[in-house]
């Protein structure tokens, strides 16, 4: 399959279909009109711009209509879509741009002078603008070029690349996924099993296409759904929803309580949300709790890795049954392997550790889904993927079942006095409290027991709390060697694009001149 014809099997059934809806921009377009301009995208990057197969093509850009289509573009005709995170710095953007030696690059006008400075530091020889503020280069390569069907390849498709996705940097210096559409093909069947995606659905993107949002985007759009594009905001996100008719959309812990504290949330019309996506780890019970009282529909978490895409999903009913009281624990984990995956935990000898729900492991997965390797990095290649089987780097336990509870990266466990704490248990002690929003458990350097235990958390809007009622109410549900010995107060925490927590940049400071930075 050719990921970039997904447009075009909708403009042949329905082409007047409504395709995209770019909140921001105030843009809509049918799929009749976005597969004319991903046909003409492709011929000009092609023949204008004189790019071949297996070039890469970088896009900086926030969600637009304009990154859509070069991704569909690019797929059509072979090219590599290098999609960059406009949250970084110059210098992280300028080693990706090294690192994926694009022929092409693609701004917005928002980012048209970085882009320039990218251009001329690199050498890349064509930059395109869109959108307000740019130069109009590529509204004006759409024009010159045909709208015929590109010249066909048969062979386009499959296991040829197609997309590098730079990992969030959770551990460290990002790297680039390399995924073929066989691969993303099968981490959206993945999702389509998981989500039971119809139709009719609606979707509304809340997470950036830079990252693994954009499987999200291009399979609700290989079923024939209208793709509602915002950055989020929890006002507009309600507006949106009512506005739209959407079905379904991706919010994790944070989005949802900040939906749910906007100002008179009962009047907005959901009636037509039929499920909630999240993801970046367990959602707090109490969460889980209002938020199927106040949203009517589903939820169901899914766990992933830039690598493998979505693997594992704990299902809408285990949310239904764990807040009716059974299996209340499994709210706890990230649910069961996906329709394409295989999972096994297993020790640092490699064997399997058993289910019984208290013996770690990491978790190791086979999968069509997992990337093909790092971009030019065959080491880091051949230690991740051995045997076949992707090593995550991530700990956990599993029950009979096969339900996963993951305890810790790897890196992020925390050993005090011979202990083995894991961070994630005395977060999800530390939610316990009703006043807490967001948190982040890290291990600091401690002169007697080696690591001792530190929290960082974010307090809800409106809402106090002192360090001393967190370490109390967190220690009702924690051994005494477990508990946080200090907290600190923040307004935010620094996140990956996935929305998982950079405890990293969180901890590294306490370990200059020491052991443990990672």
């Amino acid at each position: 399959m050719n990921l970039g014809k997904i447009p075009a099997k909708t403009a042949r059934l329905a082409p007047d279909r409504e395709a995209v809806i770019d909140v921001h921009s105030e843009r809509r377009i049918t799929f009749g009109e976005l597969d004319e301009r991903v046909r003409r995208i492709a011929n000009g990057l092609t023949g204008r711009l004189g790019l071949s197969k297996g070039d890469r093509v970088a896009i900086l850009s926030k969600n637009c209509i304009e990154f859509l289509e070069l991704m569909y573009a690019c797929a059509r005709c072979g090219l590599i879509a290098q999609p960059l995170n406009w949250r970084l710095a110059e210098e992280e953007l300028a080693r990706i741009i090294a690192d994926g030696e694009p022929g092409a690059l693609a701004v917005s006008g928002d980012y048209a002078n970085i882009g320039r400075q990218l251009q001329n530091g690199a050498g890349i020889a064509n930059c395109l603008e869109f959108g307000t503020d740019s130069d109009g280069s590529f509204e004006q390569l759409i024009s010159d070029s045909s709208d015929e069907e590109p010249d066909p390849d048969d062979a386009i498709g499959g296991d040829d690349p197609t997309l590098i996705l730079y990992t969030g940097g959770t551990t460290g210096q990002s790297k680039g996924a390399l995924h073929t559409h066989h691969s993303l093909y099968m981490g959206m069947l993945n999702q389509t099993v998981a989500e039971r995606i119809v139709p009719t659905d609606v979707y509304m993107l809340t997470g950036q296409m830079f990252h693994i949002p954009v499987a999200l985007a291009m399979n609700y759009m290989a079923h024939g759904c209208p793709l509602v594009l915002i950055n989020f905001d929890a006002k507009l996100a309600l507006e949106v929803i009512q506005r739209e008719g959407v079905t379904a959309f991706l919010g994790v812990t944070t989005m949802l309580n900040w939906m749910m504290a906007v100002e008179n949330f009962d009047d907005y019309d959901l009636s037509s949300l039929r499920n909630i996506q999240y993801g970046g780890g367990p959602m707090p019970r109490n969460v889980v709790a209002a938020a199927l009282e106040s949203f009517p529909c589903t939820l169901i978490q899914g766990y992933g890795q830039t690598e493998g895409m979505t693997m594992s999903f704990l299902a809408q009913e285990d949310h239904q049954r764990a807040i009716n009281g059974e299996h209340a624990e499994r709210l706890s984990s990230c649910g069961r392997e996906g329709f394409v995956t295989t999972i096994k935990l297993a020790d640092g000898d490699g064997n399997e550790v058993p289910r019984d729900g208290k013996t770690p492991g990491e978790i190791l997965i086979k999968s069509e889904a997992n990337m093909v390797g790092y971009w030019r990095r065959p080491d880091l290649t051949a230690e991740t993927i051995r045997n076949g089987w992707m090593h995550t780097g991530d700990v956990a336990m599993w029950d009979e079942d096969g339900y996963i509870f993951i305890v810790d990266r790897a890196k992020d466990m925390i050993i005090s006095g011979g202990e083995n704490i894991y961070s994630t248990q005395v977060e999800a002690a530390i939610h316990q409290h009703p006043a807490v929003l967001e948190s982040a458990v890290f291990g600091v350097p401690d002169n007697e027991w080696g690591e001792a235990v530190k929290a960082v958390v974010v307090l809800k809007p409106g809402m106090s709390a002192t360090a001393d009622d967190i370490i109390a109410k967190a220690s009702e549900h924690l051994a005494s060697y477990q508990k946080p010995k200090s907290v600190d107060f923040v307004d935010s925490l620094p996140k990956a694009p996935t929305g998982k927590i950079l405890k990293r940049e969180l901890r590294d400071p306490y370990w200059q001149a020491k052991d443990k930075q990672v």
